[in-house]
């Protein structure tokens, strides 16, 4: 991908971004085993606990002033590294300005912790938050579920799971989601070399997960998100992404099949940017931004 493809307030920062060969093994192991060891940062006016209860592992932030609403957050890193202290900015950040109390999970990772761990993870996290909620002041029917990129595709594996349950979440609030497994399963894509998070990246992330099933013709529930036929009852979505990614058609894709099944979404489409940028560009124009829209839809969706 060519440079002048990206916004051009985001074009030096994208070309200091940070990029991983993945496909060396070597490199994977230690960067999965790095990822527990990531440091952490405290956000002014905003409490933060750190959880360990049975296999709950969690960060909660409190704001000053609560609204009784909540979200679960989950972390990206392509289901093989990443930690939620990564997400400590964002996390007290949404805490403080939307009020709502935000539990962000500790998620086991792939290869070491293949499918259904980190999605069990998640479940176990929301179950923990609603079992917890009225300690927070939390209304436990004001509970959104939202992540980025594989954080975003687990949320939106964790929606499905829970409207199955009959305990469905308030909302569900995605970040350039990794959704379907199928995009890594077709070469062709490993043509366009994205900043930041190519298809080759990809495939060893959801091969990691997945082991020799990512293509497969059928996966288990939960699997990849993407791959749900029947989308109805599923609760009203943000999702963003950007033209400029590798996951821009199956963010789009999905965002349309909601909107078939009657599910009300507002679907953000940020020009020119590469994946993940609000995360690791936090503080230019089009990251806070986007920020303040996401954060908009979800105070108005939890009020």
């Amino acid at each position: 991908m060519d440079i002048t493809q990206i916004d051009p307030a985001l074009r030096e920062v994208t070309r200091k971004a940070p990029r991983m060969n993945l496909e060396n093994p070597v490199v994977l192991w230690a960067i999965t085993s790095l990822s527990r060891f990531m440091p952490g940062a405290k956000v002014d006016g905003v409490e933060r606990r750190i959880v360990r209860d049975g296999d709950v592992r969690a960060r909660v932030y409190l704001p000053a002033e609560t609204t009784g609403a909540g979200l679960l957050w989950i972390h990206g890193g392509g289901l093989v590294l990443g930690a939620a202290a990564m997400d400590d900015r964002t996390s007290s950040e949404v805490a403080r300005e939307t009020g709502a109390v935000v539990v962000s999970v500790d998620y086991r990772l792939a290869p070491r912790h293949p499918f259904p761990a980190a999605i069990d993870d998640c479940a176990a996290a929301f179950a923990w938050f609603v079992a917890h909620a009225g300690e927070f002041g939390v209304d436990p029917g004001r509970i959104a579920v939202g992540g980025q990129s594989a954080g975003g595709g687990l949320a939106a594996a964790l929606t499905q799971r829970l409207v199955d349950a009959q305990t469905p979440p308030a909302a569900q609030w995605l970040f350039c989601p990794m959704l379907d497994d199928r995009t890594a399963a077709d070469r062709a894509r490993d043509e366009v070399d994205h900043f930041v998070w190519n298809n080759r990246a990809n495939l060893v992330g959801w091969r990691s997960y997945l082991g020799d099933r990512v293509g497969a013709d059928a996966l288990p529930p939960y699997a990849a998100p993407a791959r749900r036929d029947d989308l109805r009852g599923l609760p009203p979505t943000w999702i963003y992404t950007s033209d400029a990614e590798l996951f821009f058609d199956e963010d789009v894709a999905y965002a349309r099949a909601l909107e078939d099944a009657g599910v009300p979404v507002t679907l953000d489409v940020v020009s020119g940017a590469a994946h993940g940028f609000e995360a690791w560009a936090p503080d230019t124009e089009p990251a806070r931004a986007l920020q303040a829209r996401a954060r908009a839809w979800l105070g108005a969706r939890l009020r």
